[in-house]
């Protein structure tokens, strides 16, 4: 009886893992996608269907992991009822839950981000997700009352959460400890330090009591 060789179904995942095995099996990006392909089964149009590059499947991997975050926390039966507060911290939560499990990959790939202010390519597509998710809960938070609606930095807002999720990326690419337990305690004050200065405090006070006796004439 004659058998018949199966040829495997090629897909984004499929792609992604594959190259993630790869480099960390070699520490290193294949040398061309021809050979990358060939070693997989694949024929070289099927890789340029789902991507360019390799280094476009890294930011694929990045930035489906914040995606993957953001779909599965919204899901929660409590949602609905969390403050704007408590929807950025079940993010952090959340992606840093799910990063365990590509942690090998992401110490991989950070490693090649060179220093600097701008974000990594390898991120911009992680950073377009959070951030519409973080525009998105501040919003929220504005209309509600939580957060304080300060003409020219409230729209700054997003980017300062960005910076704390940066910040705490980073912290756990360094974590050695046990669970990554300190990285949980990153995220909690980071988190909730952020969010106190988006909040109204004595500043604010100050501010609108100066403008108020500006605006009655009583010069100080």
């Amino acid at each position: 009886m004659s058998t018949k060789n199966t040829k495997k179904m090629v897909t984004k995942q499929s792609i992604q893992n594959a190259y993630i095995d790869y480099v960390l099996t070699e520490g290193e990006q294949p040398k061309s996608v021809y050979i990358f392909a060939r070693n997989n089964e694949m024929e070289e149009q099927e890789f340029y269907q789902f991507f360019g590059s390799f280094d476009s499947i890294e930011q694929s991997v990045w930035t489906d992991m914040g995606a993957k975050t953001i779909a599965e926390i919204k899901t929660q039966e409590v949602w609905a009822q969390y403050s704007s507060r408590e929807k950025a911290l079940s993010f952090f939560y959340s992606f840093f839950e799910l990063a365990k499990s590509t942690r090998s990959f992401a110490n991989y790939s950070a490693k090649k981000i060179s220093k600097g202010f701008s974000t990594p390519k390898v991120w911009q597509g992680l950073k377009n997700e959070f951030e519409a998710f973080a525009a998105a809960i501040l919003q929220d938070g504005i209309e509600s009352g939580e957060l304080t609606d300060r003409k020219f930095f409230a729209d700054k807002y997003k980017d300062a959460l960005w910076l704390q999720f940066v910040f705490v990326l980073n912290f756990w690419l360094n974590d050695i400890s046990a669970g990554f337990e300190k990285t949980d305690e990153a995220i909690e004050k980071g988190v909730n330090v952020t969010f106190d200065l988006f909040q109204r405090s004595p500043i604010d006070n100050l501010l609108d009591y100066g403008k108020f006796l500006a605006k009655n004439g009583v010069k100080m």
